[in-house]
């Protein structure tokens, strides 16, 4: 299991544009993915688009 700061910490860094999800190791990239997508952001920190 990994510390959920690291997983906040890469969120963060997506969603600032500092980092992109491929600079995001592997071990963690399904958290940080589920993450960004709880909080509405796609892996390029960007809004998902809204279904209507």
């Amino acid at each position: 299991m990994f510390s959920q700061a690291l997983i906040d910490v890469s969120v963060s860094l997506i969603v600032a544009g500092l980092r992109t999800f491929n600079q995001v190791p592997n071990t963690i990239k399904p958290s940080v993915k589920s993450t960004l997508e709880a909080i509405g952001l796609g892996t390029d920190g960007k809004p998902l688009p809204q279904s209507e």
